[in-house]
């Protein structure tokens, strides 16, 4: 969907002063469940809530025009729309997806290919091994995250989109830990953008949402009929919200970026830190990558500190304004250890394979002052410089 306007201007406008009914700026909510029929066997553009409500339109629409879809589907929760992309796969058909991924997501596959419900197969897309053998087992569907979460490994999306488009597959990428201002997924050769736009598009830790975005008028078909069967549209003042957020994204994205860089080259040069995984570093093995595919390099930043287990628990314990919770994309800075929080769902192997061991800590940074953050970490890291480079977990 191109627009002519830039995407900073439609995340801030898009929707504003178009009340025909009052003049309202800012777009209205619309609560209604049920609209009126002008006549018998005559619905009107909306017929009932769950089907399509003119503010989670509004909503679909801005999100579809910032990431160049068709259209979007708002569903009540992100993952609800990775499940939404789920119900579209027939028995025996098999989903590639990162060995690394949310843990939420791992899960949720895990889970549905127990049942039955199709075939899953977890690996390293950037290895050329793993990615040519399972494209080899012709897939229905390869689920991307870049960057991943929690370890912020960057992948190639054009490369692999291109490679699984050729063996007749759809792509879906999850673009939560940078929005379409930092990357576009599907003008890299995606068919799906997915979000939780619990994260940064709604940004202030407030509302629980999830959208998937299409590039196919057909795919988005498909999906807007599975919704509405299925129930998991999100709720009209959820949507509202969500786009009252979306407004600032721009800005605040610029903001946590800033922060985040200077947050991952103090971390890289401090003692008390074993590795930094932040595609922003020339050292991040996708810096490269990142620099192509994506306009900046987010705000989220994850280190392995010294002390394993111990040092971990002695972090969290120590700082101030950094809370520790899990979510991220809020104004507020966050501290979660995936290994006991995010990825507890999965097992201790999985976690292995992954790379997500007990030492590694997984930062959201927020819009606080760049000296107030790094003063907070600093003290907090004081805590565990006593403790010898690997604690016994």
């Amino acid at each position: 969907m191109k627009t002519g306007k830039t995407a900073q201007t439609i995340a801030a406008a898009n929707g504003i002063a178009s009340d025909a009914a009052f003049g309202a700026v800012t777009p209205p909510i619309y609560l209604s469940t049920t609209y009126r029929f002008p006549g018998f066997k005559n619905p009107g553009s909306y017929e009932y809530s769950r089907m399509s409500n003119p503010t989670r339109d509004q909503l679909a629409d801005t999100l579809a025009q910032l990431e160049g879809g068709c259209g979007a589907v708002i569903t009540a929760t992100g993952m609800a729309a990775v499940d939404l992309l789920l119900a579209t796969l027939d028995r025996g058909q098999l989903v590639v997806a990162p060995h690394d991924c949310y843990g939420g997501t791992h899960r949720l596959l895990s889970l549905r290919a127990a049942k039955g419900h199709f075939d899953v197969a977890f690996v390293d897309q950037n290895s050329e091994a793993e990615l040519t053998a399972v494209l080899g087992r012709r897939p229905a569907l390869v689920l991307i995250e870049s960057p991943s979460n929690p370890l912020l490994r960057v992948t190639d999306i054009a490369r692999v989109a291109e490679r699984s488009k050729a063996v007749g597959a759809k792509v879906a990428v999850d673009n939560t830990f940078l929005s379409p201002a930092l990357q576009q997924p599907l003008a890299l050769g995606a068919d799906f953008a997915i979000h939780s736009t619990t994260k940064y598009l709604n940004g202030h830790s407030d509302v629980v949402g999830g959208a998937v975005i299409a590039a196919d008028p057909q795919d988005l078909k498909g999906l807007e009929e599975w919704a509405n069967a299925t129930g998991i549209t999100g709720a009209p003042f959820d949507a509202y919200l969500t786009l009252r957020g979306l407004r600032t994204l721009f800005p605040r994205l610029e903001h946590q970026q800033r922060n985040a860089s200077a947050v991952a080259d103090f971390l890289d040069r401090h003692s008390c830190v074993d590795a930094v995984h932040y595609p922003g570093l020339p050292s991040h093995p996708g810096h490269a990558t990142a620099v192509r595919q994506q306009r900046g390099f987010g705000a989220m930043v994850s280190f392995n500190v010294k002390g394993g287990t111990d040092g971990a628990r002695r972090f969290v314990e120590a700082v101030k304004l950094f809370t520790l919770a899990e979510s991220l994309g809020g104004v507020e800075s966050l501290v979660a250890h995936p290994a006991t929080m995010t990825h507890a769902s999965m097992d201790a192997e999985a976690r292995r394979v992954a790379g997500i061991d007990d030492s590694l800590l997984r930062l959201s940074v927020g819009l606080e002052g760049e000296a107030d953050l790094l003063a907070d970490l600093d003290q907090a890291l004081q805590s565990v410089a006593s403790l010898p480079d690997r604690a016994a977990p």
